[in-house]
């Protein structure tokens, strides 16, 4: 029995929630007293590097199509029953949702989607979850004797635990595709949300789309990802991509700015696990000052800006 880790390269990239993903299978493979193989599908030059985190061998497809479930789910299932592994792990990503449960079905086993947490053997291996919005955390059993876990991005701080590894070319057949891609539109550039450690984030509150130099330029400042609440991203002042909320992308990043945010229970179900939240708003009574680690009370016109500017001169003295 061991432990199989999908691992993302878009770009032919590892990202980092390829790597936490790697070292969430390889602390579950120490708990389970068994080894951990990385599995990549596609072209990586990073793939020797899994090693560093807990794989004792890695396994690359050589697929050179473009993403499609069912040969990605067929890959991961052969791979598995191949190397007699009995736990897949993989990152919560569009990606990952789309393979995990299409995955537990093909091994017959119990699957925890958005794990928060590294697990627990008790009775049965024992996996932590939040639940209720973020509002609390839950434990679940995986009672078959396969399992498949996704983890949410942010939840675990990968560790350099090993060191590189030669990647083993897979022979697996690999069947036809059935769908075809006509067109593809991607973000480059920019840290994805989920794997964000910094958020800058706005809402109403900014007026219209064109005020929105000023949180680009403290986002700039800090090196952080730039977010909207759900009001912003349906009326066009920014893309659907950067909603974050129950309805959108839910985010844990080290640091939170909320900008002209009410802090209506939607949004804060999206960004309340994030470990700490500033928040910013002219309105004293505002439901997200109940939620923030610190609040500023004031115009955003004239807040960010200065806020943005001491940044700046900090790190310029440091």
């Amino acid at each position: 029995m061991s432990i199989l880790v999908y691992i993302e390269t878009p770009g032919g990239k590892i990202k980092k929630s390829g790597f936490e993903a790697m070292y969430y299978g390889a602390k579950t493979a120490e708990l389970l007293k068994t080894t951990c193989i990385g599995l990549i599908i596609g072209e990586s030059d990073d793939a020797p590097q899994l090693g560093k985190y807990g794989a004792g061998s890695v396994i690359q497809v050589p697929y050179k199509g473009d993403f499609d479930a069912q040969i990605f789910t067929d890959i991961i299932y052969k791979t598995a029953s191949v190397k007699n592994c009995h736990v897949v792990v993989l990152s919560h990503t569009a990606d990952g949702k789309c393979l995990s449960g299409r995955i537990s079905v093909k091994m017959e086993c119990g699957i925890v989607s958005a794990a928060c947490g590294l697990p627990e053997m008790k009775s049965h291996l024992c996996v932590p979850k939040m639940v209720f919005s973020g509002k609390a955390k839950a434990w679940y059993n995986i009672l078959t004797e396969k399992g498949v876990i996704s983890i949410s991005g942010n939840s675990i701080q990968p560790q350099i635990i090993g060191q590189d590894v030669t990647p083993e070319i897979s022979n697996i057949e690999i069947p036809a595709s059935k769908i075809k891609v006509v067109s593809r539109k991607t973000v480059d550039g920019i840290v994805p949300l989920p794997e964000a450690e910094l958020v800058v984030s706005a809402g109403r509150g900014m007026k219209g789309p064109e005020n929105w130099g000023i949180v680009e330029d403290l986002a700039q400042s800090l090196g952080a990802t730039t977010a909207c609440s759900r009001p912003v991203a349906d009326t066009g002042w920014r893309p659907h991509h950067e909603h974050v909320g129950q309805t959108g992308v839910a985010i844990k990043p080290n640091l939170y700015i909320a900008i002209g945010i009410s802090g209506a229970i939607q949004h804060l179900a999206g960004v309340n696990n994030s470990k700490t939240i500033v928040v910013i708003n002219k309105d004293p009574e505002a439901p997200f000052f109940k939620a923030a680690d610190y609040g500023i009370v004031g115009d955003l016109f004239e807040v960010v800006p200065r806020l943005t500017t001491a940044i700046q001169k900090f790190k310029q003295g440091h």
